[in-house]
């Protein structure tokens, strides 16, 4: 093992099942003390990599590894250092929010003062320590996320794995959800690893991954994947929201993305967005609202990678089997 290693490393990751290719020859490194994103449309192949790294899922080909063990070969050491937080909730429901943290790190043999203390550290960090005697249930979504993801920290791992951490969670209970994750890689040092098909969760890490079919297709800082995207977007909203499904790329010479009662446009120029404006405000006239030009996002840098829009699914690569939690992650 080496004596600096990645906090996590994959190089060559291959998973197929009997109908497809879910990972397709993956190389990745996260660095320690990273905020990462794996982003990616639904079937991208997300969710099998979490599972390789969670050790619920072994590699068909290739090689992944956390802080330098081999995830198939030595999963007891890996499984030392990660705490995993799923998707569907694992909290007793019936319990306070002290007794959820309690339960789980007795089972991390947590005692004492030890326990209270480690208890206590948690729910100041998750900003939720006036909610320890409050029954699960009767928490919101975003406050329940929290308490979860406290639980997911109980032993101290240095690799934090989240699967869609902000799934159902409104835009201000995913602002303060991201905010208690930089108090945890900034307070604990824990390199922290999560999925996401939110574009705006992505722009909040340090480095993230865009996966498309199983295939890495950008990877680095969000901001600099953007600067680095050419051209500008023109934004035209519409005083009549009906008649947008009607548009072509016959109408403009360009195809028009629906945005509620707007009309998105990608231009290969600045200079060209501009000219573009001036034309749509001649040729849509009093059905123009307003026309705003503005950078590239994400979701650009997708599609000039793929071709497609960010929330194209690709059904059968949607359909990723369940795993089994044998022997599994830190829930």
């Amino acid at each position: 093992m080496s004596s600096n290693p990645h906090a996590v490393q994959t190089v060559g990751l291959s998973r197929t099942f009997s109908d497809r290719t879910a990972l397709a020859g993956l190389d990745l490194e996260i660095e320690p003390g990273e905020i990462f994103g794996l982003l990616g449309p639904n079937g991208s192949g997300k969710s099998t990599l979490f599972r390789i790294l969670s050790t619920l899922l072994a590699p068909t080909a290739g090689t992944a590894s956390v802080f330098g063990h081999d995830v198939a070969h030595a999963a007891t050491e890996v499984r030392r250092s990660i705490g995993v937080v799923f998707q569907m909730p694992s909290l007793d429901a019936k319990l306070r929010v002290i007794e959820n943290l309690e339960f789980h790190g007795r089972l991390f043999g947590a005692r004492g003062r030890e326990l209270g203390e480690r208890c206590s550290q948690l729910l100041a960090l998750f900003g939720i320590s006036d909610r320890a005697p409050d029954i699960v249930g009767t928490l919101s979504g975003g406050l329940a996320r929290r308490v979860e993801i406290a639980k997911g920290m109980m032993s101290r791992p240095r690799l934090l794995l989240l699967d869609e951490p902000s799934t159902g969670l409104d835009p201000v209970a995913r602002r303060d959800l991201r905010q208690a994750l930089g108090r945890v890689r900034d307070e604990e040092g824990t390199t922290i690893f999560w999925t996401t098909h939110l574009l705006d969760e992505a722009e909040s890490c340090d480095r993230i991954a865009i996966l498309d079919r199983g295939k890495l297709i950008a990877s680095g800082p969000p901001r600099k994947m953007v600067d680095d995207q050419p051209g500008a977007v023109v934004l035209a909203t519409l005083r009549n929201g009906q008649r947008l499904d009607q548009f072509t790329a016959e109408d403009f010479g360009v195809q028009p993305e629906v945005l509620g009662s707007s009309l998105r446009f990608v231009m290969d120029t600045t200079r060209g967005a501009h000219e573009f404006a001036a034309s749509l405000s001649r040729q849509l006239g009093e059905d123009l609202a307003a026309v705003t030009i503005g950078k590239p996002t994400l979701e650009d840098v997708f599609f000039a990678q793929t071709g497609r829009s960010f929330d194209h699914e690709d059904v059968e690569s949607s359909k990723e089997p369940r795993a089994s939690k044998k022997g599994g992650g830190h829930a």
